[in-house]
């Protein structure tokens, strides 16, 4: 066999055998494939209970693996419910056994702490336990946050002692983390026992503890606790930062939005000083703060006043800022001057999003003035933020339940040339159909009017039948009678 023909057939062999396996190869990948989304399938099915899911997973020809449990938990976490991702992982655990590492315990584990089920963290927290399983700090902090959160605050405590049988260690990061936790909602006192009990444990993270107490006396509302935490910062040498400062601003307005409502300009200016001796500037979250609380509280000229000030003191408003004006503007009526706002804020460059123009149409179809609705709806319009379905399906019923079909017909007819899926139904553009309301204050007007005719004629009958009666004139008594006689 010449040399020529022996290097053709070991190339078309050499060949054949590279196709052979890349066919075999690439089968078994589509195998797997349809084996995962088998396997997602009946994870994400929301048809039958949690032993019908056991019993399809044994009639799957898959062998379970860890980076399988791992993207099947991640496929399906948002749309199936914790229980059927833990007997899932149950189901895999029979399977696979030690072959599992501890990230998919601590991955699962944090799964379920996103999805708030107490009672599947708890029977997971137990596998782990048994199975001498390790919880990293990271997942601690997930776990113990989200029992504070659905007021498991006692059960949060109680995994922290016992970290060292969960081979996690109480150091400064899960200190911190619980402390953090228990401030989260306001429950300050558990946490300074936690703090003192680790005041060895916390140095170098003095800051973020101290941060955490401020925020929990905050949710609490009590200034007094929170400038003891201020002042135990100083002593310690700690500069208190921005986030701690309006940690207090919240603090102080909140408290003044039920307490003292004049107070609040006043107090939160002084606070605002207090933060330029530490040479921090107050930035336009600061300002928001209270800006919030004097919408709240219906304070319209101090808002207006606080707008100006944040401009001659170099802090821009954000859409935020404008948006706590204008609303507290348009709920008291003044809707000239909201209006004038909000193109001034236009001109100034902005783009607010889209829910800051939802939230004010809203607010002008309460107070029923449509029409201002309407405009800014425009405005909306021109700047291109998309998102008009809700608006659409707010408008639409307000303008035909007002009576006004045929504005509400042109914005269905707009909505459908720009393909904007619409929520309501088409039976509100018919009048036979649409009940129509008046505003509650056009009501209250005629109600008032109908009390004042009837008291009227109530009065008119009154004043026909009642006799008038004379009076008799006082007799006087026999002692004045002698005395005048004398």
């Amino acid at each position: 066999m010449s040399t020529t023909v022996r290097l053709n057939r070991f190339t078309y062999l050499t060949s054949t055998a590279k196709l052979t396996r890349y066919f075999c190869s690439h089968h078994l990948v589509d195998r797997s494939e349809t084996a995962l989304h088998e396997v997602i399938r009946i994870v994400s099915s929301p048809v039958g209970g949690l032993d019908d899911l056991e019993e399809n997973l044994n009639q799957v020809s898959v062998s379970p693996s860890s980076n399988l449990v791992t993207q099947v938990i991640e496929s399906c976490k948002n749309e199936t419910s914790p229980r059927r991702l833990l007997r899932f992982f149950s189901w895999s655990c029979k399977s696979l056994g030690s072959s599992l590492h501890d990230k998919e315990f601590n991955y699962v584990l944090r799964v379920l702490a996103e999805k708030k089920d107490h009672t599947a963290m708890q029977i997971l927290l137990s596998d782990l336990r048994k199975e001498n399983r390790a919880m990293d700090k990271q997942t601690f902090s997930i776990v113990a946050e989200t029992l504070v959160k659905v007021g498991k605050e006692e059960d949060a405590i109680g995994i922290f002692k016992i970290l060292d049988k969960f081979s996690c260690p109480q150091d400064g990061f899960t200190v911190t983390a619980i402390i953090s936790a228990l401030c989260s909602r306001g429950h300050v006192k558990r946490a300074l026992g936690v703090m003192h009990h680790h005041k060895d444990v916390i140095s170098g993270n003095e800051l973020s503890v101290y941060r955490s107490l401020l925020f929990g006396w905050s949710v609490q509302r009590n200034v007094k606790e929170a400038r003891r935490v201020i002042q135990d910062m100083k002593s310690a040498g700690i500069t208190p930062d921005l986030f701690c400062f309006n940690s207090l601003l919240t603090c102080l307005c909140e408290r003044n939005v039920n307490r003292n409502p004049s107070g609040l300009v006043p107090e939160a200016l002084n606070i605002m000083l207090e933060m330029r001796s530490y040479k921090i500037q107050p930035t336009s979250m600061s300002y928001n703060i209270l800006l919030s609380c004097l919408g709240r509280t219906r304070r319209v000229r101090e808002s207006c006043q606080i707008l100006e000030q944040m401009k001659r003191s170099g802090c821009d408003p954000d859409t935020g800022s404008y948006y706590f004006v204008v609303r507290v503007l348009y709920l008291t009526g003044r809707f000239g001057k909201g209006n004038q706002i909000v193109d001034e804020m236009i001109e100034r460059g902005f783009r607010p999003e889209r829910k800051f123009y939802y939230d004010l149409i809203g607010v002008l179809c309460g107070v029923e003035r449509v029409n201002f609705a309407l405009q800014l709806f425009e405005k909306m319009k021109r700047s291109s933020v998309g998102g008009y379905g809700q608006v659409y399906d707010l408008l639409i019923p307000k303008l035909c339940k007002g009576g006004n079909f045929e504005k509400g017909r042109e914005l269905w007819e707009e909505a459908l040339s720009i393909d904007v899926t619409l929520s309501c139904s088409i039976s509100l553009l018919d009048p036979s159909v649409t009940e129509v309301f008046k505003p509650m204050k056009m009501k209250e007007e005629a109600a008032m009017v109908d009390r004042r005719a009837l008291n009227l004629k109530i009065h008119a009958r009154m004043n026909k039948t009642k006799p008038k009666l004379k009076l008799k004139p006082k007799r006087r008594s026999k002692t004045k009678k002698k005395n005048l006689q004398h």
